[in-house]
């Protein structure tokens, strides 16, 4: 591909990932108005994944080999289940704002893990680290999340899933291109259906058109689209790199919450996302150290 194009590429799925995931978590609270929060991650995962995998076979994609298809499963995991799941959960009783706040330390995350497998912490990116933690403890001492010590726990338990799996995704078995976002998708999707099965979930008696918006919106833009683009981000740039979309998803999140849900923010909060996206700008921005 030549240098333009790829870079061309690059910006648009950074696009994606910035605006379309800052959008998701409001999309997510209006999903859970009418369907359990594990059963909607299922529906959106599980149908998108399968749309994906049919148009890369009827492109001509092969079908992935059984290495290839444990690294989607462990990918499959770690994010849409275990990342975006516990999302989803947690946004019964908090609000979209604060939880994309907290799955903003996404890249702090990434740079610890990312220490397994050769990168050299630099000093700015422990002093990144240290601010995006304090910037945590604020949040949970002052903010929505204050007191709220099993949500606080869970949101961050996400972010960690999620990071680890992205990390991990660079060093594992893949199918090839779209055909991986598809297979983690269907993969982590199934699990979310288990999850609500074993959860006892059941389908909602009453569905508002609101909910039904949500889950299209999720499975196309914010699964088809802005995932797919995540996967390629992953491909092709550092792991820090492709999730730089934490530092503008949680400012699209607020703007959405409170334009479209009314949702309210506290001084605290804002003071924990300034602090929060100074440690994650200082991550994103350190040397290369990877080994």
């Amino acid at each position: 591909m030549p240098a333009k194009q790829h870079t061309l590429w690059i910006v648009v799925a950074l696009f994606c990932t910035y605006f379309i995931w800052g959008s998701t978590y409001l999309a997510i609270r209006f999903g859970i108005e009418s369907f359990p929060p594990f059963l909607m991650g299922g529906i959106r995962f599980t149908v998108a994944g399968m749309v994906m995998y049919l148009v890369m076979r009827y492109l001509g994609s092969p079908n992935p080999t059984r290495q290839e298809w444990l690294g989607a499963t462990i990918v499959g995991i770690l994010l849409p289940a275990l990342g975006n799941g516990t999302v989803c959960y947690v946004q019964q009783t908090v609000s979209s704002s604060v939880a994309a706040l907290a799955i903003a330390t996404a890249p702090i995350w990434m740079a610890i893990f990312s220490s397994v497998w050769g990168h050299k912490i630099t000093n700015q990116e422990w002093l990144g680290i240290v601010i995006g933690l304090l910037g945590i403890i604020l949040l949970n001492v002052g903010g929505s999340l204050h007191g709220d010590f099993a949500s606080a726990a869970l949101l961050i338990f996400a972010a960690a899933c999620w990071s680890f799996g992205s990390v991990w995704s660079k060093h594992l078995a893949m199918p090839k291109g779209l055909m991986g976002a598809g297979c983690q998708m269907l993969t982590g999707g199934i699990v979310l259906m288990l999850v609500s099965a074993y959860a006892g979930e059941s389908w909602p008696t009453v569905i508002t058109p609101k909910s039904w918006a949500a889950i299209v919106f999720l499975i196309v833009l914010g699964s088809l689209v802005a995932y797919s683009a995540y996967q390629y981000l992953l491909k092709t740039v550092r792991p820090l790199v492709a999730s730089s979309n934490t530092f503008v998803n949680p400012i699209v999140a607020f703007a959405v919450g409170i334009w479209l849900a009314n949702e309210e923010v506290t001084h605290n909060e804002y003071l924990a996302l300034a602090v929060i996206l100074v440690g994650v700008f200082l991550v994103l921005t350190a040397e290369n150290k990877e080994v």
